[in-house]
């Protein structure tokens, strides 16, 4: 189905709008008044600019306030109309949208309705207008799509018909199930929203707080099935107010806003994508560095060796087990220190991961390499972080490993106990206005299964977290955005590496010279009072900085190392089935990482 976005749902200049919808690949916009009003451009060098980018002009909105109001009210209301529809003439749409009446003046009187918008139709078929009326969930007797249609219904005139909203749809309860019963052609037009859960009142929800679809809690997929049985066939247009995508970069906004689309299409039949290829566990997370002996100490003290070093660029690979680092020190490196700048991903299929991403609008990464390098496809996600898709040490598939040549290196000293032999999970902090986006792009694009966001107090405001995960736990992602996005020791990234008995491992790590970021001791005298431990125990906890978390499936134990740079590591230790990350720990954490210097 043809796709269109409302220029209220992009930022900027309304001609930054246009470009960034065009260049994400919709085939046409929403013009949104306020947007229009504000313009320098003419209605008519507006309507070239679209025709040069390959956009319709599907919809102009809104118009307000105009049905079941008293006679010298309604005849204002033909007056404005009329400049509008001689306005909609000149930029070359036909399709205005008029929402519900939230006036004082509006009275309860559904047959006055009716008559007032059977008027306007005729005025609108005179300028070769159709006006889609919508019910807005606010609205202030209509207010429910079923009571707008039947109005329209009433009317009977062939140049009025029904805006369908999710938004407003969904947001009240409503059944989408009755929208089978409205003819398909007086279906004039379908705008769509999805939103978080939330408990508050409905504008103010509207207003600030809509999401793409697959980015908040409603089922969008089953409305749109509603809809394309009623026979609709016009196009699927997103209208989304929110004020973080206000405020971000029109183009990746955009990107994201098709991108969700593609994905609601795929999820109902109506747009064939690449099957997702999950991914089966972490390769190898990248490091860049301009001085890799900080990260080299933290690495070796957690017992990883440096094992091998790329046969043509400074990279070293420190590995135990399949926990992989590679530290590159290449001119790439950022001077204000270390940074997590890749991940590879384990991937049954790594050309059908690459052509998943490419359909949903994810290129990939051009990459400098030498002829003998083995050819690894890569994705940017939306935080710039990139995503390998790797076949490690598979014969019938390139190798990334194969990149690396071996060097010399002593075992570390000690048993078995407290080794990290894998990556447990990855945390990447989000830029602020990248989180909804980051989460529907792991999902979509990766085919990880999101879980519900929490969100936890940092010193300086509030951390929310959304993790994804393969169904395995093999590979998990947290994703999270922090408080003061300025500030790189709140963006930092961490590195979970698992362990059988964390206990031994910040053992080991001390041994070793390395140090655990201190935890309050606050903390440790709130865990005595909310659980049982033997003799000992929490003691050992507090001496080490350990953390400790527990629910109805297991237990969760972890400490963590100080920054280097914008970096930090975990070992954690998870018994019975604890699936969790230690969120109610999560304020403690943040708060002692605040008091302490990063390492550079």
């Amino acid at each position: 189905m043809r796709t269109s976005i409302a220029t209220v749902s992009l930022s900027g200049s309304l001609t930054e709008k246009l470009t960034a919808a065009s260049r994400a690949g919709f085939d046409g916009v929403e013009i949104f008044e306020n947007d229009l009003l504000a313009s320098p451009l003419t209605p008519e060098e507006i309507r070239a600019r679209c025709a040069d980018l390959g956009l319709t002009i599907d919809l102009y909105q809104p118009m307000r306030d105009i049905e079941a109001v008293p006679e010298d009210e309604f005849a204002r209301n033909l007056r404005r109309a009329r400049h509008k529809f001689e306005l909609m003439r000149r930029l070359g749409t036909d399709t205005v949208l008029v929402c519900s009446s939230v006036s004082p003046l509006a009275l309860d009187d559904d047959a006055l309705a009716a008559a007032q918008l059977g008027r306007l139709a005729d005025l609108a078929q005179d300028f070769g207008v159709r006006v889609a009326y919508e019910a807005l969930a606010w609205g202030r007797h209509v207010s429910t799509y079923d009571h707008a249609w039947s109005i329209v219904e009433a009317a009977g005139h062939p140049a009025l018909g029904t805006c369908l909203d999710s938004f407003h749809i969904l947001s009240r309860g409503s059944d989408p199930k009755g929208i089978e019963d409205i003819p398909g052609e007086r279906i004039f037009f379908l705008q769509l929203a999805d939103a978080p859960l939330l408990a508050m009142d409905v504008l103010q929800w509207s207003r600030h707080y809509r999401c793409f679809p697959g980015q908040g809690g409603f089922d969008i997929a089953g409305l749109l099935q509603h809809v394309v049985r009623a026979g609709y066939d016009g196009p699927l247009s997103l209208e989304v107010f929110n004020d973080v995508f206000r405020q971000a970069e029109a183009g990746p906004t955009a990107v994201d806003a098709r991108r969700s689309l593609l994905v609601l299409q795929e999820s109902i039949g109506l747009a064939p994508l690449p099957e997702p290829v999950v991914p089966t566990g972490i390769a190898f997370a990248e490091l860049v560095t301009p001085d890799a002996e900080p990260v080299a100490a933290v690495l070796g003290a957690l017992g990883l060796a440096r094992t091998a070093r790329h046969r043509s660029k400074p990279v070293d690979l420190w590995e135990r087990g399949t926990a992989r680092v590679l530290v590159n020190t290449g001119p790439a490196a950022r001077r204000d220190g270390t940074g997590l700048a890749a991940v590879g991903l384990e991937s049954p299929d790594p050309e059908g991961a690459a052509r998943r991403a490419e359909a949903l609008l994810a290129p990939l990464l051009p990459r400098r390499r030498a002829p003998e390098d083995a050819p690894l496809d890569a994705v940017a996600a939306p935080d710039g972080t990139e995503l390998f898709f790797c076949a490690t040490d598979r014969p019938e598939l390139p190798n990334w490993r194969t990149d690396f040549e071996a060097i010399e290196y002593a075992e570390t000293a000690g048993g078995a106990e407290g080794r990290v032999d894998r990556v447990d999970h990855l945390a990447l902090t989000q830029p602020w206005h990248h989180f909804d986006e980051a989460a529907l792009f792991h999902s979509s694009v990766l085919g990880l299964n999101g879980q519900e966001s929490v969100d936890v107090a940092d010193p300086y405001g509030l951390f929310r977290s959304r993790a994804v995960t393969n169904s395995a736990g093999s590979v998990r992602i947290a994703l999270a955005v922090g408080p003061a996005p300025t500030e790189d020791e709140t963006r930092a990234q961490h590195i979970a590496f698992a362990t059988d008995d964390v206990v031994a491992a910040a053992r080991r790590i001390r041994a070793a010279g390395g140090s655990l970021l201190p935890m309050p001791a606050n903390h440790y005298d709130d865990l005595a009072a909310r659980y049982e431990f033997t003799e000992g125990e929490l003691a050992t906890y507090r001496e080490l900085g350990i953390l400790y978390d527990r629910d109805a499936q297991g237990e969760f134990r972890h400490c963590y190392t100080r920054t280097v740079g914008r970096v930090f590591f975990e070992l954690v230790q998870r018994d019975g089935g604890y699936q969790g990350y230690g969120a109610h720990n999560a304020p403690v954490r943040l708060a002692a990482q605040h008091a302490q210097r990063p390492l550079r």
